[in-house]
């Protein structure tokens, strides 16, 4: 059953299918943006107002990473509270991921061991910067039962960014000199970089591509980046809003997020609640003696979303994950027992 456990862990969010998400970074001046498109066949899901000082563990591992969040964060959440999909911090730093099918995480080793989806949750918690993300890996691993594909872009408030990715067994990071176009879709970082000198205003002599492959997309976003640096009236948000309808999905994009680094600002909308919203991640009471708050995505309130928010409670968390388990073709007929282990997951950390 335990080893059940783990192939379920794998499948939580990702599954079978690679997912067409998107993500870049904006830097205007001083403002830095944040953006991503999440393409999924289901729109449910939570944002979650996570806080500081909760002492937590990873699931399930032999050597699992145990820590105290050092920030207070907010995410987004489809399959359950600690496992984002993606979020921002108080400090300023942002994570979010894609499928990426050449990932192969690295062999058991003396590090402690964390899941995919909880390492982005890991770091939100205990990281202000791109630097220290980058560092973290010498003390922590993803556990190599984390099957699931991904890769991840990382962005801070001071503009840095950075893609890391996991192949043939090995972390690999591109950031600063290394990393000219600050995106990532779906291929590798080489193989998307490289792509992109085959066309006009990267070297190359194609037009720009217009459908919605990942290697497409990629170069899309990195003409729009182009485009955004020669016009410094247009604003930051806004166009972060415009690149990511410019590689959207049609159906199949289900959230757009901008995160404004430098102000702390999230604005999102979804499918089904096409007008942009906005949230104050500063004007949460991050600290744990504050009860964790939650908000609906599809939420039908366009002003004033921070005082939206309810309290998190066990209930809600379950009906999410019973919801999306169960409209989602290879999750709907996992055992009671394994959901149980998710539920009770996330209800067992404490303040301190």
């Amino acid at each position: 059953m335990k080893n059940l456990f783990f192939i379920f862990l794998t499948f939580l969010i990702f599954g079978q299918k690679c997912l067409a998400c998107s993500t870049f970074l904006l830097k205007q001046d001083n403002r830095v943006a944040f953006g991503k498109n999440y393409d999924w066949d289901l729109e449910d899901g939570l944002i979650i107002v996570n806080k500081k000082n909760v002492v937590k563990h990873a699931i399930n591992y032999s050597n699992p990473v145990k820590w105290k969040s050092k920030y207070g964060n907010v995410t987004f959440n489809q399959y359950g509270k600690e496992f984002p999909s993606g979020g921002m911090n108080e400090a300023g730093l942002a994570i979010e991921t894609m499928w990426l099918g050449e990932s192969e995480y690295p062999a058991s080793d003396s590090r402690l061991e964390i899941d995919n989806m909880q390492w982005i949750q890991y770091q939100l918690d205990n990281f202000g910067s791109v630097e220290e993300v980058i560092k973290s890996d010498t003390g922590i691993r993803i556990s190599p039962l984390s099957q699931a594909k991904v890769h991840y872009l990382v962005g801070d408030g001071k503009g840095i960014c950075a893609s890391i990715e996991f192949l043939n067994g090995k972390r690999v990071y591109n950031t600063g000199k290394t990393m000219p176009i600050k995106a990532l879709t779906n291929d590798t970082y080489a193989t998307s970089l490289k792509h992109t000198r085959k066309y006009k205003g990267f070297g190359g002599t194609f037009l720009l591509p217009k459908n919605a492959h990942t290697l497409s997309r990629f170069t899309r976003i990195a003409y729009m980046q182009q485009t955004f640096k020669k016009n410094k009236s247009v604003d930051i948000v806004e166009y972060g809003f415009k690149i990511l309808s410019n590689i959207a999905a049609g159906e199949y994009t289900k959230w757009s997020i901008v995160y404004d680094l430098s102000k702390r600002h999230i604005y999102f909308h979804t499918h089904s609640k096409r007008k942009i919203k906005k949230i104050d991640v500063s004007s949460f009471d991050l600290s744990c003696s504050t009860p964790v708050l939650i908000l609906d995505i599809n939420t039908s309130y366009n002003k004033n979303l921070e005082n939206k928010f309810q309290y998190f409670s066990k209930s809600t968390n379950r009906k999410l994950i019973k919801k999306t388990f169960n409209n989602t073709d290879f999750l709907a007929n996992i055992p009671q027992e394994l959901l149980e282990r998710v539920f009770l997951y996330s209800e067992s950390f404490d303040c301190q």
